[in-house]
This record gives structure tokens, sequence and C-alpha cells, in this order.
């Protein structure tokens, strides 16, 4: 067998670095490690059924095979998705940038202002062109985003709507349809009635609460709604917009006429369409709601200095803290794109977008004026770029339809011999002239430019993007310093390992990115004719069968994007199969206190009640407590959620007797796949008993976190349950009794899917195993060297823990008056992102290096948590001043280390340079600690004014 070379870049130890480790943890094989710490009940025997791996090389020449099965076809059908030019010093220093693509969310704020101010630009963005008060951090599609704005007003209903029993949701018939199934999905088991219709025929009854409107709509028409919205006030019935973002440099905005929030895509603002994703969507609306706004908020605060920082806003709204309480579950947003998209305005301005904007418009009337010339009719009076025409009979659509493809152009075709053109960015002369002679016309050179023909009432007069950030930046040399100066704020996978519980934050290696700026896989219209995309086609057939062969199970939905999405798809499957056979009854989920929060909060999103089920003391799911519940439960048990191994690091051996327990009592079993990368090759979810499991593919299956997204949660299901996987609007996917959709696109996010296909390609059976068997490994090698200075929270039965582990904390509060949050801090001085802190149990560490840390690094790593262990002992023994001291103050930001100043009782370089190494390499924070209260109490989620910015801190010319 020839070696994989893949394996030896993917994995970080070589053989002699393994021997070293296996001596230090104490074991004679590999094999004899992983046979301590996997149960042998649950072991799989036989080799995974996927071919062996091959090389970068050979990866490179089989993409660019699957790339010519792809037809580049002109695509015009618009629903949302337009091509759109991606400016290349944009997609060189951020989309193919690991500094931006491998860092994680910035629940650590000093190691993330870069990104936590792009982050800031994009919410501006948002606020100024939806005229909306406040916008968060991104969502992960429209739909999405949409379904998230009908779940918030109808929390926000008073206690005397809902004791009227208003639970009507209105929804536009000119809505998008995929937005409509989404909507669908997420409303039943709320209890929320969707009422889908048209606005202009009595919408609003006496149980409505609110409405969702498109604008323009789907046909591309600009209504005005303001009288509707008029009414709707007087109704007390709020109303949500989905307005096309680009149009809004044109049209008055929603928040000017009316709306209690907006959403949408900020797709087209240069980032590629990707057969569907990963996108940015926006969620604005007015500050009174900034406490139930989903997802995340970013926000302006000051550090410990008083110096201007950015942190994430109002973190108690998370579905990780308010758990079964929560109102949404999103755990995943869209940063990397939400970036790419905020510096689009960045970039271009208010006038480079308006142009833009104008100048997709005049393709869209010169292409109309031709059309009417041909004695076509236009159906939209008033429209931003897309054509609505109303075709003669079937036989007129048929040979239009064969015209079209016959010249490589895609249309959409609608009902009733109708048909939609939607131009973009991208639409030339070239382009106009193809698609007037799919008509049978030419091209008049001379046809009016500048008609203009959007709304004239709707018109926009008031001013966007006036902040000097959007103002600055225009030229490729400023715009490339700026990003950079950004991308130097932050710490990601370029400068050390990040050993994030629970995260999983391996390589995300070149090779397996270098296909997601190809044309044939980007610029693809997620609705193409499925003949056009054979090379998609086959990737996501062959993708999902290697998800089935490392799960044990039979069937894939690639559609959640995210693993919180793939939660809630995978309890409404369950609940659709118990439904089927008659079991509606069963609405209990039963979920152990250690698991993740967005674990209660999906089963609540789902309709289901959450019951939790205690661990013992060693970190163990309480058989006895688990007996007690489902037997109390036996008529109504729906589901139990586990994590395994368990959020305690640790493979419970009692996991079979979990999942017989359940079944017993006519339950299913949902496997949260956060943790899979310790069971790949080894075991798997069908053999432990589960029924269902979602794939974390930004985790195990290494595509980049993004700085805070994109993710990708497919689920994998028994045979009993795949034919309820989700289905699509315009797409077959899913089973015959396919539940509504869960996402925007068929598959999902799926440019990102290409490099998944390329781990799994890359690999092969071998290495996957390898790579899960050293992830063990490097595990418990951490365990090893870190456990005569810390405790290690739990273990095996045979002392071993998985692929991760939790470090405690707790008792430096009594013997030093150090908190977890101090040592997280305190790393960053040595440059290091901290490992998942006070998860699953407060006050603790829970650190998981990966496959693909080398010896070397982790030694470093373990010198780093050893040294802080000596400067809490420095406190505890009274050599350090325990109201003055390096792990209090942390980080030191260069600032502060720099000053001409220095009034610490311990030296600069003792906060600078704890290690020797440190002298190497250097990761200056930018800011000091930053105080997160003061910014709630002084919530700005927007670019702070000019003067707001400090001399030591600016990253902006002062005015």
């Amino acid at each position: 067998m020839k070696k994989n070379e893949f394996l030896s870049r993917h994995v970080g130890p070589d053989s002699s670095e393994e021997a070293v480790m296996l001596k230090t943890v104490g074991s004679a094989t590999l094999d004899e490690l992983i046979s301590e710490t996997v149960p042998d009940n649950i072991r799989i025997s036989t080799p995974l059924n996927i071919d062996e791996g091959i090389s970068e090389f050979e990866y490179l020449n089989h993409l660019r095979g699957l790339a010519k099965q792809n037809q580049r076809f002109e695509s015009y059908i618009g629903l949302g998705y337009y091509n759109c030019i991606t400016p290349p010093v944009i997609q060189r220093n951020i989309l193919e940038n690991p500094g931006w693509y491998t860092a994680y969310t910035p629940y650590q704020a000093e190691i993330s202002q870069g990104r936590l101010e792009a982050l800031i630009n994009f919410q501006t963005m948002v606020s100024d062109l939806t005229g909306m008060e406040l916008a968060n951090a991104s969502l992960l599609d429209e739909a999405t985003a949409a379904a998230e704005a009908m779940t918030m007003l109808y929390n926000l209903r008073s206690r005397g709507e809902v004791k009227e029993g208003r639970n009507e949701f209105f929804v536009s018939s000119r809505c998008f349809p995929q937005t409509i199934e989404v909507l669908k999905t997420r409303s039943r088991p709320l209890g929320i009635e969707l009422n889908i219709g048209d606005h202009e025929k009595g919408a609003l009854g006496d149980k409505c609460f609110g409405v969702l409107l498109q604008y323009p709509d789907m046909h591309g028409e600009i209504l005005d709604y303001s009288d509707f919205v008029a009414e709707a006030a007087k109704a007390r019935v709020k109303v949500a917009v989905a307005a096309d973002l680009l149009s809004l440099t044109l049209l008055a905005s929603p928040g000017e006429w009316g709306a209690d929030v907006v959403v949408g895509t900020t797709q087209r603002f240069g980032v590629p369409l990707g057969f569907g994703g990963p996108h940015a969507a926006y969620f604005a609306t007015r500050a009174e709601y900034k406490r139930t706004i989903p997802g995340r908020l970013i926000g302006v605060s000051q550090d410990s200095k008083g110096n201007k920082a950015y942190r994430m806003a109002l973190q108690t709204r998370e579905q990780h803290i308010k758990r079964g309480k929560a109102t949404s579950n999103i755990c995943t947003s869209q940063v990397l794109l939400a970036v790419m998209a905020g510096m689009y305005a960045v970039y271009h301005g208010s006038g480079g977008l308006k142009s833009i904007a104008e100048q997709i418009h005049a393709k869209a009337t010169k292409l109309n004026t031709a059309l009417e010339n041909l004695g076509l009719s236009q159906l939209n009076s008033h429209f931003f770029d897309t054509l609505h025409l109303q075709l003669e009979n079937e036989g007129r659509v048929a040979e239009i339809k064969k015209t079209a493809l016959e010249r490589g152009v895609n249309l959409l075709y609608l009902e009733n011999n109708r048909v939609c053109i939607s131009v973009d960015e991208t639409t030339n002369v070239a382009n106009l002239v193809a698609l007037i002679g799919v008509f049978g016309g030419t091209l008049d050179e001379k046809s009016e430019e500048n008609s203009y023909l959007i709304h004239p009432t709707l018109t926009r007069k008031s001013a966007y993007l006036t902040h000097p950030v959007f103002n600055t930046h225009h030229s490729e040399s400023e715009m490339m310093r700026y990003m950079k100066s950004l991308e130097n704020k932050d710490l990601s996978l370029t400068h050390s390992m990040i050993p994030l519980g629970s995260c999983t934050m391996k390589l995300n290696a070149a090779a397996e990115l270098l296909s997601l700026t190809w044309p044939e896989f980007s610029s693809v219209h997620p609705y193409a004719p499925t003949d056009q995309v054979q090379g998609y086609l086959t990737m996501i057939e062959e993708l999902e069968q290697y998800l089935c062969t490392v799960t044990g199970f039979d069937s894939v939905s690639l559609q959640p994007n995210s693993g919180a999405q793939g939660e809630y798809a995978g309890l409404m499957v369950i609940k659709a199969y118990q439904d089927s056979i008659g079991q509606k009854a069963r609405k209990v989920v039963l979920i152990p206190s250690s698991a993740h929060g967005t674990n209660p909060a999906s089963a609540v999103m789902a309709g289901l009640s959450v019951v939790v089920v205690q661990c013992d003391e060693k970190g163990n799911i309480d058989l006895e407590d688990l007996k007690l519940k489902a037997t109390e439960h036996k008529d109504d048990l729906c589901a139990f959620m586990v994590t395994y191994p368990s959020t305690h690091g640790v493979f419970e051996e009692s996991i079979k007797e979990v999942t017989d327990i359940i079944h017993q009592y006519g339950g299913q079993v949902y496997m949260d796949g956060a943790n899979l990368n310790a069971q790949i090759g080894l075991t798997n979810p069908a053999t432990i008993g589960a029924d269902v499991c979602h794939l974390n593919l930004h985790k195990t299956f290494a595509i980049p976190h993004g700085g805070g997204g994109p993710g990708m949660g497919p689920i994998a299901v028994a045979a009993h349950l795949a034919p309820f996987l989700p289905g699509h609007a315009y797409v077959k996917t899913g089973g015959e009794k396919a539940i509504h959709a869960v996402s925007q696109a068929p598959w999902g996010s799926a440019l990102i899917l290409w490099i998944s296909y390329g781990y799994i390609k890359m690999l092969g059976s071998e290495g996957l195993t390898h790579s899960t068997k050293m992830a063990i490994l490097n595990a418990n090698y951490i365990k090893a060297k870190l456990e005569e200075h810390y405790p290690i929270l739990y273990k095996g039965g045979k002392g071993r823990v998985a692929h991760e582990m939790i470090v405690d904390c707790r008792q430096f509060k009594a013997s030093a008056n150090i908190e977890v949050q101090d040592i997280a801090k305190r790393l960053i001085d040595y440059g290091y992102h901290a490992p998942t802190v006070s998860f699953p149990v407060g006050g603790t560490l829970m650190i998981e290096p990966t496959e693909s840390e080398a010896l070397e690094e982790l030694d470093r790593f373990c010198d780093a948590m050893v040294s802080i262990r000596n400067e809490i002992a420095e406190l505890e023994d009274g050599t350090a001043d325990k109201s003055d001291n390096v792990l209090i103050n942390a980080p030191h930001s260069i600032h502060e280390v720099t000053a001409d100043s220095w009034a610490h009782v311990y030296s600069r370089e003792k906060a600078a340079y704890p290690r020797p190494w440190t002298r190497a390499y250097k990761y200056w924070a930018p800011v000091s600690r930053v105080d997160n209260a003061y910014g709630d109490r002084n919530l700005m989620c927007a670019c702070p004014p000019p003067d707001a910015y400090v001399e030591e801190n600016a990253t902006l010319p002062q005015t």
C-alpha cells in the first residue's frame, strides 16, 4: 500500500513523536491506548468502507474532472440569488486567507478585535440601508432570518394578545417560495398558524400578530406597502419585511415606512452564489427589541484602561445560557461571509453601491424596453432588477425555454405561462444581446439608457453609509492595509493551536479549500437545472454515502446549515415519524444536565418539553435518574438527546444501556455529533444505539470556523426515519414523506461541502481512523502533562479521556482569588486562545488539542498552562501581590507594555514575555481586558463616531 501523503500533512505528530507521547501516557502502542479508552462493546470490527486516500495533487485533478461536469450557463433565475463580483482584494485577503477563515467565534473579545470591528461595519451597513436602529452580526440565510422574525414577533405579544389567541402570522404570497417552506416548518411546532395570501385582500384578521412582506416581491415588483403597514399598526400587528439590500440604495428603506423587522441576504455584496451558500443573512429591528433579537450582536464597549473595545453584547440572550427557555437555538452565524459583505460596502462606499445598483437597474430597463418593443407583456410597473413576462401560451414558453437552453441561458419559468428574468452586477451588453435574442429580437444600442422605473414615491432620499469607514478605503492599497490591520489584531490557527473543547479546531487544509473560488463551483445558481450540475450532484451523492458509512446510518440530509439547525431537523424528523405511526402524544425530550445549550433550545423550538436527566459524580448519565424519568414519561417520551463521547470528555461505558432504556419506553435516540471526531473508524452512532445524529462538518470534517461561521450540520438517520428527511420547494430532496425545508437551499451551504468531501477523499479509510486515534492520543498526552498541576475532572474507567478533557480551576478562587476567566485572559499573553471556559462545568477549562497539532506545539501549550499554574502558586504562597498581578491584569496589551509609565509591581518582561519562546514570536493583544458590563449598560451596536477613537486605538483617520 502506498504511503498516504495527505495523512502526514493533516496529522501533527510523526511516528517518532507518537512513540514519545505513548511513553508519556503509559501505553505500549496506539491500539492499546484506544482499547483503554473506547469500550469494547461499541467498537466496530471492520475498516470503514471508504476508498484509500489520495494525494493533494490527485485530489485537485479529480476535482477538475468534476468541475467539467458542471455546465456554466448564464443564470437569470433570481429568487434571492444573484451573480456578483467579488473584489479580488477581498477574495485574496479574506476569503482565501487563513488569518480570517481559521479564527474561532469571538467569545474572547481581546483576541477578536479585528473581526469584531468588521462585524460592527456589517451591522452599521445593514442598519443604514434598512432604516432600522439595530442589526445583528448575521444569520444563516434569508429564510431562516424570516422564521426568526416570525418567532420574535410571536414572543413579543403582550399578555392580552396571548389571551386573545393572536397566533396567526400572515405571509404574503409574493414572498420567495423557499422562505414560505421554512416558515411552514418553523411555525407548526410553536402553534403559529400561517395565513398565506394577498396582502391587499383583507390580510389582517383579529388573530393576526404579525406579517411578512417581500420588497421587491418574488417577481421583482416594487409595491408601496405604506398604507398596509399603517393599517397593521392600528390593528396592533407588527410587520416584518424581507428586503433586497442592494435595491435599498435606490429604494426608500422599510424602516422609513414603518417596518418593525427587516431581514434578507447580503449574498450580492460580493459573495459567490456557491450553489446555495454559504451567505450571510441579515436581521435588523428596533432598538426596543434588543433583548429578543436572535443571533449574535456585536457592541462597542471599553477595556480596563478606558479605551474603545468591541465585544459580543447582551450574551445572556444566547441559548447557551437560557437553554430550555431560549426562543432561538442559533449557535453559528455566517461571520466570514458577513465580513466579506461588510468589506464590499467599505470598498465601494455609498456612492459605489448606488452606482452598482443604478447600473443593474439600467440594464433591466434596457432589457425591458427591448422586450416590450417585441410586443411582450411585462407585468411589473416598477422594478429594480427583475422583469416579469406574460407569454401567450405553453407553446411559446416551451419555445423560449428550448432556445434559452441552447444558448446557455437559465430563466425562471412560472405557472400560467410566465417567465422572470433577473439581471445582476455581472450582466453585460453581450448578455443583454443574448437574452433579447432568446425572444427573437436584437438590442437597440440607441434605446433609452436612463429610463428609471423605480417606484416614483419610493425613491430613496435618506443618506446611508456616512461613517468614515465607508468613505476612506476605496483604493486597493488602502483597502488591503485596512483589512490587514484588522487581521493582525486577531488570533487564529495561523498563530497557534486553538485548544477549544467541543469545537475541534483542526487543520483546514489548503487543498480542501482551493476549489471554492473556481467559477465552475462558485458561480452556480442553486436552482439551476440538475443536468447542468452533475459535478455537484456526483460530489453530493458520494459525500452522503461517506457520511452514511462513518455513522452506520442509512440516509443523510445535507440541508441543515449549522449544528443547531441539524439538532432541530433531527427532532422534527423524529416527530414526523412518530406522528405517522399514531404516536402524536410523544412530546417529552430527556436531556442530560451536561448537554450543549442548543439541545434544550432546539427541543423547545420543535414544540417539545424538556426534562433534565442528572449526571453522577463521575460526570456520567445517572442511570437510575434516567430510568425513573423514562418510566414516568413512557407514554409521552419522544426522544433522548445525548452527546457521545460525553460533553465531559469520556466514553461512557453504559451508553448502550442508556439507548436501550430509551427504546424500551418508545423513544428515539438523538446523538449530538459535536464529539464525532473521537468516533470515526472506531465506533459510530448506529452502533451505540442512536437513531439519528447531526454531524458538525465545521468540526470533525474540517470546514473552517470562519471567525464564527459558516457551519454545516447535516443529519444522518436510520432507515425508519429516512422517508421524513427534509424536502425543498424547487429541488427534489429528502424522503417520500419529507418534512418541509429547514433551510433555504436544497443542500444547505453546498459550496463548502467540497471541503469535507476533500477531507474524506484524501484521508481515506485508514487516514480517517488514524486521525481519530491521534486525536485521542494528543488529548491523553496533554492530560498526562497537566494532571500533576491541575485536577482533571472526569476520566474513563481506565483513567483515560476521549479527545478532550476538563481541567478544574475552581479551587483557585479560594487559594489565590483567581477565576477561570483570569487564566483564560493570561493565556493570551502566552499567545494562545483559551480553551472552552466554564462549559459544561462552571469554573473549568475544556481542552481539545485535535489530531493536527504536533508534539512541539502540544508541549508549548502545556508549558504555558504549567507556567500559569506557577503564577497562581506565587499568589498562594504570597510571593506575588493579590491586588496587582499578571493574572488579574491580563491580557497586557501592546499599548500598555510600551507606554512611558508602568504602574505594576511586576516587570514588563513578566507581563509580555512569560516564557522564552514568546520572544521568538509574540502575539500582541490590541486591547486590555474588555468590560462587558459597561458595553451592555451603554449599548452601541454600530460604528462609533470618529471622536470615540483614542489615539492609541485608532484604526480610522481622526476627523
